[in-house]
């Protein structure tokens, strides 16, 4: 039997680099892709980017962070597409007005500073004892360079602009997974909670040890959730 197809969609400044000890523990189960979510400043044109960058056929679709916004609008233009969803570390809102205050002075800090916008997120991202590994918060900044400024813009602008997911998440139909991390100060468990209820028969892990950058800070528990996740 052919191995499954899982498309992955990074969030914010990320890109394979983040997923690596995920994928070298859960690539068993399936064949990885992740796609390049640089290149469009719209949630619903990264979609399309997706899309494109999507292997033939039927794809699991594992979204983390911004990821999870691309995902659940790829649930909206293409759900024949999928035959399991993952969302991890996201949720289903419109940007706040606090929210979006916040990006539009990060965007105006990556103009002038470009590499100060990763060292003022990184408190945001981790919990304080993964704060203090010199190898997760190397990851992070090479991860953010690799990406660079006009692509940061874009993304933001592209988060900035995106839609309340909620209303359409009972059309998912799916086997889907919701990912949370119990110390994620930018996408608080309730939340999560939040984005599962509203999808007939998801099923919400919650990630101990761990903030916003799970896919980090806990891959291995990550990976195993997805390869259950693949095998159910």
């Amino acid at each position: 039997m052919s191995q499954a197809n899982v498309l992955v969609l990074p969030g914010l400044l990320e890109d394979a680099d983040g997923f690596e000890g995920v994928i070298a523990t859960a690539n068993d189960r399936a064949t990885f892709v992740v796609a390049d979510l640089t290149r469009a400043d719209s949630i619903a044109a990264l979609a399309d980017e997706a899309l494109k960058q999507a292997p033939a056929g039927p794809i699991h679709l594992a979204g983390h962070s911004m990821g999870g916004y691309v995902a659940l609008e790829i649930m909206r233009r293409a759900p024949g597409r999928v035959t399991k969803l993952a969302l991890l570390n996201t949720h289903a809102r419109p940007d706040s007005a606090e929210s979006t205050e916040n990006r539009r002075r990060l965007m105006a800090l990556a103009e002038s500073d470009f590499d100060a916008v990763a060292s003022t997120l990184l408190p945001k991202l981790m919990t304080p004892e993964h704060l203090r590994d010199p190898v997760l918060t190397g990851i992070i900044g090479a991860m953010a360079l690799a990406v660079g400024k006009d692509a940061f813009l874009r993304q933001e602008t592209a988060i900035i602009g995106r839609i309340d997911s909620r209303p359409r998440l009972k059309e998912i139909r799916c086997p889907t997974l919701v990912v949370a991390a119990r110390h994620d100060a930018l996408m608080p468990l309730e939340l999560l909670q939040e984005l599962s209820d509203g999808i007939s028969g998801s099923r919400l892990a919650i990630v101990e040890d761990s903030g916003h950058m799970s896919i980090l800070e806990q891959p291995e528990t990550v990976a195993q959730l997805l390869r259950d996740w693949i095998g159910e």
